[in-house]
């Protein structure tokens, strides 16, 4: 990194938003600590949505400083800027409490652009882990490639992994109705605007996604309702889902072949790009007004204990049930 791009003397403010992460925040945590920092100053941030798992413990032994949302209140732009409001930094990073930092100059290399005035907004790499899905693999390498573009034409941006300076969030905030890619729908008005949208391949994280193909077909579907608003003009209709789809089963089994893996990953590969694409069209084509019930659906996925307890309660005879006054969600 060039001496103007040098983090001595800054002041930097790493956000997490979490919900019962325990499992890869402590890795996560770790990583942000042994980041150089070049004698910057750097807090970090948690803003959690009510975990009852040992998330908060795992913050407090790190020293984070925890600001609380309610599930009720709970939107990703709406969480982001309550962390942002809590920050001191002049330089706000956002990262997933599922993302590990792959490397010690992550943090360095990630606000390098900002710094240097290359860029206003950017973001960083991403790979799979070992555990993630032969399709979500190369869902990566698609769309977080080896090369940097600073700045870049298109909007896209990624809040698993970004950083933005604090006076350009202030000007605009994230959006906090959006049901997905507030990162998007920032990045798309800071560009027009005639601000500068940059990704750092050197700057990756290891990201994680531990998630059935429902919360698969869930996540793209609540995008996609976001995506149609910043693109009106994108439509995806039933004969794109099919085109997709097949060539994204191509794609992968090309790979899965060259690598020795076809009959291991066939399963796995047919059935994430299903999830993709189907969750993409749904979203793309649904034409009604969410509630916050079904919001917070898509946020939260009930577990499959309690989808079991539900599933049994509904099973039972009427004169057993017992009565309530919750509604059900």
């Amino acid at each position: 990194m060039s001496a103007k791009g040098e983090t001595a003397g800054r002041a930097i403010s790493i956000i997490f938003r979490a919900l019962n992460e325990e499992k890869w925040f402590d890795d996560a945590l770790s990583a942000c600590k042994r980041q150089e920092t070049g004698g910057a100053r750097v807090e970090i941030i948690l803003v959690d949505s009510g975990s009852t798992d040992g998330t908060l413990d795992i913050a407090r032994k790190h020293g984070c400083r925890i600001v609380h949302i309610k599930k009720s209140e709970f939107t990703f732009g709406r969480s982001l800027n309550m962390g942002c409001d809590a920050a001191t930094g002049d330089y706000l990073v956002f990262i997933s409490a599922h993302c590990i930092p792959a490397h010690e100059r992550w943090l360095a290399n990630l606000v390098a652009p900002l710094i240097e005035g290359a860029a206003d907004y950017v973001y960083g790499g991403q790979t799979g882990h070992e555990i993630s899905r032969f399709s979500e693999h190369q869902v990566f390498a698609h769309y977080f490639g080896e090369a940097d573009k600073i700045p870049q034409a298109e909007p896209f941006c990624n809040n698993a992994n970004a950083a933005i300076r604090r006076e350009l969030w202030e000007r605009h905030r994230f959006d906090e109705n959006v049901t997905g890619l507030e990162d998007m729908v920032l990045a798309k008005a800071i560009m027009k605007e005639g601000g500068r949208i940059g990704y750092v391949a050197d700057a990756p994280v290891i990201h994680i996604h531990e998630e059935t193909l429902s919360q698969t077909r869930r996540r793209y579907y609540r995008e996609a309702l976001t995506l149609r608003e910043i693109f009106p003009e994108v439509h995806f209709h039933f004969s794109d889902f099919l085109r997709c789809f097949s060539a994204g089963v191509f794609h992968d089994f090309s790979e899965a072949i060259a690598q020795r893996r076809f009959f291991k990953e066939a399963p796995g590969i047919i059935g994430f790009r299903f999830a993709q694409f189907w969750g993409a069209y749904l979203g793309h084509n649904e034409h009604r007004v969410l509630s916050r019930a079904q919001k917070e659906s898509y946020y939260y996925p009930r577990s499959k204990r309690r989808r079991a307890t539900r599933r049994a309660e509904s099973e039972r005879p009427a004169v057993l049930a017992k009565p309530s006054t919750q509604p059900r969600r």
